[in-house]
């Protein structure tokens, strides 16, 4: 079967989706939910863990927290980053303060810490707060 795999956020099925209909608003084949958004997504640890190891689609993962200022500033940039990166990229938002074991999980010293995850894998990192074009920079 061919296709990219594109984990669910909202169910965490792994569904999979032709190349040539990520523009086309594919939706989860368990839940319905759509699979690719021009919005930062919110999710958990289960399942950025999930999307991270089986995704074929480039996640980029902003680990903030509501407390941290340069968080705040960022979260608008990086929506805007997301809506650019539709289909090329999914761009999800996990709160450490929500989720504390995920500091520890994936190395997580200050925030804002944006890691894009390729190929089942981290393949890169940048902590900081940036503005969207930097973010689409940095994530293509």
């Amino acid at each position: 079967m061919s296709g990219l795999k594109i984990t669910c956020f909202d169910c965490g099925q792994v569904n999979r989706v032709p190349a040539d209909k990520l523009d086309a608003a594919p939706k989860c084949a368990s839940c319905g939910a759509h699979l690719v958004s021009d919005k930062a997504i919110e999710i958990d640890m289960r399942t950025l863990e999930k999307a991270a190891r089986n995704d074929d689609l480039p996640l980029v993962v902003d680990f903030w927290a509501p407390w941290c200022g340069p968080c705040r500033m960022m979260a608008p940039e990086f929506s805007k980053a997301a809506g650019a990166m539709k289909g090329k990229a999914r761009l999800v938002k996990l709160n450490t303060e929500a989720e504390p074991a995920a500091g520890q999980r994936y190395g997580i010293r200050g925030i804002p810490t944006m890691v894009k995850f390729a190929g089942g894998r981290e393949a890169k990192r940048q902590s900081g707060a940036v503005p969207a074009t930097a973010i689409i920079q940095w994530a293509s």
